[in-house]
């Protein structure tokens, strides 16, 4: 994560934080990501929340449009990276 550290970074993430409901999220993805960026962040979120239920590479593969070198990224991160996925993930399940 320090790598990512940074003022313009943090004004970044601290916007993403000022957003209150859905239709904000969506009107301010839309202006400052293209539509290829917000699918590519959907389908490794979604990715991570089959593998964390335990889904095979297969099953995912077949189910969601994510590349093999994508999903295992997204597995890694699971297994060695920063909490991320699991701290939303969490979260999400928590609903």
């Amino acid at each position: 994560m320090n790598k990512l550290k940074n003022p313009m970074n943090d004004a970044l993430f601290e916007a993403f934080l000022k957003l209150e409901t859905l239709e904000e999220c969506y009107a301010f993805f839309e202006d400052i990501c293209t539509y290829k960026e917000i699918e590519a962040m959907s389908n490794r979120l979604e990715a991570a929340k089959l593998l964390n239920k335990g889904k095979t590479y297969e099953e995912i593969l077949k189910d969601i449009n994510i590349s093999s070198s994508t999903l295992s990224r997204v597995s890694k991160a699971l297994k060695y990276g920063t909490g991320g996925y699991e701290t939303i993930i969490k979260r999400i399940n928590k609903k």
